[in-house]
């Protein structure tokens, strides 16, 4: 991997990551907020998570990908969900909560915050601003597993990337003389 300068991470994150940041931020907090509360304990297969694992697993993963820019470091399990925060919508009101408050940090870090060197588990060390774009793969991957969740659950899959059938069903049900 190139170096990149202080300033030029600086630039990246400021125009380039945050605003991805913030709007793939909205829609995990959707896609939590869409699982059914009475069908938690759904999965797929054997082998997969449940549907209540899983969301709190992007939920809090999610935040530590960021926690790793903020603090510079990679520190497993040190985002944890607060007890009592049990429901979807919870979580996803927890996790927007914590989210927005991440990306102000992140925005107030300098270029120098944003290349310091963080260990991956002994595996790799990248600058801190490198954790972003893993961090937003990591969700994105688990909010694609989780979206396949729903439909079977009995719940609607909301407008990720463009609408979806649900949303644009809900949509049409809205406007006058549908």
């Amino acid at each position: 991997m190139s170096e990149i300068s202080a300033d030029q991470a600086h630039l990246f994150v400021h125009d380039v990551l945050l605003g991805m940041l913030r709007n793939e931020g909205r829609i995990t907090r959707t896609v939590i907020a869409a699982v059914p509360n009475t069908r938690l304990d759904d999965r797929p297969d054997s082998f997969a998570m449940t549907a209540n694992d899983l969301l709190r697993h992007i939920a809090s993963a999610d935040l530590l990908f960021l926690r790793t820019v903020i603090d510079g470091v990679f520190a497993p399990g040190s985002v944890k969900i607060p007890d009592g925060v049990d429901s979807p919508e919870a979580v996803a009101g927890w996790y927007a909560e914590e989210h927005a408050r991440s990306l102000e940090a992140i925005g107030a870090l300098s270029g120098e915050q944003l290349i310091r060197r963080v260990d991956f588990r002994g595996m790799f060390e990248r600058p801190a601003f490198f954790f972003l774009q893993i961090g937003l793969s990591h969700t994105i991957h688990h909010r694609g597993q989780l979206s396949t969740y729903l439909r079977p659950m009995g719940g609607k899959v909301p407008a990720v990337y463009g609408e979806s059938y649900d949303s644009k069903e809900a949509r049409k049900a809205a406007q006058p003389g549908a």
